[in-house]
Order: structure tokens, then C-alpha cells, then sequence
């Protein structure tokens, strides 16, 4: 049977969020109703509202979740009723020339649930990165559900879903750290923040973090930064330069997305380094660089999406690591709010007064 549940939705561009009554099909084959326990509040999430990803409102925002399995449909056996899940936007389909190469990381045609959630009139919603977590039920394809074991902290594992697997990703997956190599990471938002963690966690002993927020650098400290740089006041590429004995450092990790940090990145890495593009450019963007200047450096110019992942893999590996105390997940939730307040997140998030607010249902 169908299900009423709460949720947030935003109707049109850039008007404020409104929770409303709306409605959950059954699960049709291949597809899972899932019992929302908690949802990041995530950049993506704004992007909708703001009308940066598209205009089809409205949209059933939320993405970065947990829940618990209520209902599954025909021919669902990754998952069963009862399973508490991560929710992921890359549901591999098994067939596409990525997958046919082995490269199930890079599916090209990821899936989602073809029945509508709607509004109480019949109105189909759009959901966000096909999921539509910030609501007590959503459904998704059986593909969106990685299972994991244990009690971890839902609101913590949950953050795995996209931003904070973004950034380790881009760390571990794009730019293959390896133990005892420099890393730099520009931009210590929640996503840089993560990278940070993930070139800890891959065994880098130099980590220069580089924002212009003295309180995002005394996070990034905590998290495993050796070095920091108050980019309004020091010119990063000389500082990274400095920390890496002259020579720049092996990974650059661009978490900010605009042609100046990308150029701080490419001119901040050792000869034969690898820069990484984590950070969401705007379409309008250009980036000029000497092709020259590309060619003599050598090494790779990267871009990270979704950090590389492969949910079914990188999500139960990772809470183990959060479970053995080697991953502090903990410290990416800023606070744990209710689904009436996400607009006031999303200002807080505008305001970098936060790293995750996350709604807890």
C-alpha cells in the first residue's frame, strides 16, 4: 500500500523550502521503500533549490542518507526488509561500457526508481540525485541501498552518501595517495575537510590544508592537516612549496572548483604530481593555462566525481574504519536538526559556520 509521509520540497527557483504531506508508491520491481533515519544537509541539496542543477520542480531534496529497509519489489536480493542501508547515487548497472571494461566506478547509466513519488494532488516530484531523503519514507532503486552491518552512528555513516565520500575518494580512488607521500588540499569545506581525512587514512605525512577561514584550518588540523595556510594573507603555491622542502607537493586536491584555486593547484604540485578537481565549477567557468607549462610539469590533471566511488565497496569498508577509530566521521556532524529546519541550515551553510547539519528523522 502507498504511504503519507513528511517531507521537504522546494517548488520553485530559489523560494524558501516547505514541508509538506506527500505520497510513496509501493516499490515496483527492482525498487525499495526505505524508512529515512537521517539525512546530511548537502551543497547539492542548495544547488537544486537555487535552480543550479535543473528546472524540474519541484524537487524532493535530500540525498546524503541512512535508513532502514520497509518494502522491497520484485526481484530486490541485495537487500531485504530489515537492512539498515547507506543510500548512494550510483547504482551500477552491470552492462554499460564502463562496467564491461571493469570500471563499475565510472557506470554510465546509474538507476533510479522509474514510480513517481507525488504531492498530495498527483503532482510528481523530482528527487534529488534520485533519492529524495529529506522525508520519513523515500523511494529508490534496490541499487541505491549498500547494505552495512553494526550500530554505527547513523548520522555520521550517513554523510558517506555524498560529500564525505567525495572528498575521501578524491584523496584514496583519484589521487591514489600512497603511504608517506605530501598532500595539499585547497578548500576545507565539508568536502576538502573529508580529502583531508582520506590522505590521513592512505598514509600521507604531509598535509597542508589552505582556506581562508583560520576556524575551516583549525578543523582541518584536527582531522589530519600538518600544516595550514591562510590563503588571504600567504600565497599557498610558495607555502606548499615551503612545506614540501621546494619541490610541491605529490597530490592537489582542488576542493573550491574556480580557475584560481585550480591554478594555485597545478602550479602547487611536484614535477610528475597529479592535481585532483573535486570542487563543482559553475558553467560559465574558463580556465587558461600554458600548454607549454602543462607539458613540461607532466604528471596528471584529474577530475573526481562522486570521489571515484564504488558504494557497494568503499561504503562498508569505510564505517569499518569509522568503527576502528581510524576515521572520525564524528567530526563532520556539526549539529542534528529536525526536517523544519533545513532552511535555516541551508543559511548556516552559506555562512561556513558548519561542516554538516544533519536532519534526523
Amino acid at each position: 500500500m502507498s504511504h503519507k509521509v513528511r517531507a521537504v520540497v522546494s517548488r520553485a527557483k530559489d523560494a524558501p523550502v516547505e514541508t509538506v504531506t506527500i505520497n510513496i508508491p509501493d516499490p515496483g520491481p527492482g525498487e525499495v521503500v526505505v524508512d529515512v533515519l537521517t539525512c546530511g544537509v548537502c551543497h547539492t541539496d542548495l544547488h537544486y533549490k537555487l535552480g543550479g542543477i535543473g528546472d524540474e520542480y519541484p524537487y524532493l531534496l535530500g540525498h546524503e542518507a541512512t535508513g532502514v529497509v520497509a518494502e522491497i519489489g520484485e526481484g530486490v536480493t541485495n537487500v531485504a526488509v530489515g537492512d539498515r542501508v547507506i543510500l548512494n547515487w550510483r547504482a551500477v548497472c552491470g552492462q554499460c561500457r564502463a562496467c564491461a571494461k571493469g570500471q563499475p566506478q565510472y557506470c554510465f547509466d546509474t538507476a533510479n526508481a522509474t514510480r513517481k513519488m507525488t504531492l498530495e494532488d498527483g503532482t510528481e516530484l523530482s528527487p534529488a540525485l534520485g533519492i529524495g531523503a529529506f522525508a520519513e519514507k523515500t523511494l529508490v532503486a534496490a541499487g541505491q541501498c549498500t547494505r552495512i552491518d553494526g550500530d554505527a552512528d547513523a548520522a555520521a555513516v550517513g554523510l558517506l552518501g555524498c560529500g564525505v565520500m567525495a572528498g575521501i575518494g578524491a584523496a584514496i580512488n583519484t589521487g591514489e595517495i600512497r603511504r608517506g607521500e605530501s598532500v595539499a588540499v585547497i578548500g576545507c569545506g565539508g568536502v576538502g575537510t573529508a580529502a583531508i581525512a582520506g590522505a590521513q587514512l592512505a598514509g600521507a605525512t604531509t598535509i597542508i590544508a589552505v582556506d581562508l577561514d583560520d576556524g575551516k584550518l583549525a578543523t582541518a588540523r584536527k582531522l589530519g592537516a600538518t600544516h595550514t595556510v591562510n590563503s588571504g594573507d600567504t600565497d599557498p603555491v610558495a607555502a606548499i612549496r615551503e612545506a614540501t622542502g621546494g619541490f610541491g607537493a605529490d597530490v592537489v586536491i582542488d576542493a573550491v572548483g574556480i580557475p584560481e584555486t585550480y591554478e594555485q593547484a597545478f602550479y602547487s604540485r611536484d614535477l610528475a604530481g597529479r592535481v585532483v578537481l573535486v570542487g563543482v565549477p559553475n558553467p560559465d567557468m574558463k580556465l587558461e593555462l600554458p600548454l607549454l607549462d602543462v607539458f613540461a610539469r607532466g604528471g596528471s590533471l584529474k577530475s573526481s566525481w562522486y570521489g571515484d566511488c564504488l558504494p557497494s565497496r568503499d561504503f562498508p569498508m569505510l564505517v569499518e574504519q569509522y568503527r576502528l577509530g581510524r576515521l572520525d566521521l564524528d567530526a563532520f556532524v556539526s549539529e542534528r536538526i529536525g526536517i523544519d529546519d533545513i532552511e535555516e541550515a541551508f543559511d548556516k551553510m552559506g555562512s561556513g559556520t558548519v561542516l554538516r547539519s544533519v536532519v534526523e528523522l
